[in-house]
């Protein structure tokens, strides 16, 4: 009987503990060599980051991010091997030091990526540019 209990007791304590860690939030990998970019930024809010200057610009991510050595198929997201990297580093820094000037944070009037580039890996420099 007490062989019985003891066998019932350690079950419940496992499918306790195994539940118990179920439900604890997964922590997800920090995104690596941020140097823009807030260091505890979520996967989330990265995405969407990510999202909005591939989508700006008219690109895919392989624009900025090089291939990984081990796995040419997959990104190196950390590695600063693609020089169009830290040219969109600056052009956030730009745009930053542009909206803290001149809108305050205004959201509505703030300058994006979008604002010069319109879809184009280029920026847009005259009206029959933009019109084509």
């Amino acid at each position: 009987m007490k062989r019985k209990n003891s066998i019932v007791l350690m079950a419940t304590v496992l499918i306790s503990i195994t539940l118990c860690s179920l439900s604890l939030p997964q922590q997800q990998e920090r995104a690596k060599n941020l140097k823009v970019l807030p260091k505890n930024i979520s996967h989330e809010e990265l995405d969407n980051i990510m999202k909005s200057y591939k989508d700006a610009l008219g690109v895919k991510c392989n624009f900025c991010h090089a291939p990984r050595k081990d796995d040419p198929k997959k990104l190196d997201f950390a590695s600063d091997e693609n020089h169009h990297k830290e040219i969109a580093r600056d052009m956030m820094r730009m745009t930053a030091r542009i909206n803290k000037k001149y809108f305050k944070g205004n959201e509505v009037t703030a300058v994006t990526c979008y604002t010069c580039h319109h879809g184009s890996d280029e920026p847009l420099v005259s009206p029959q540019a933009a019109a084509k």
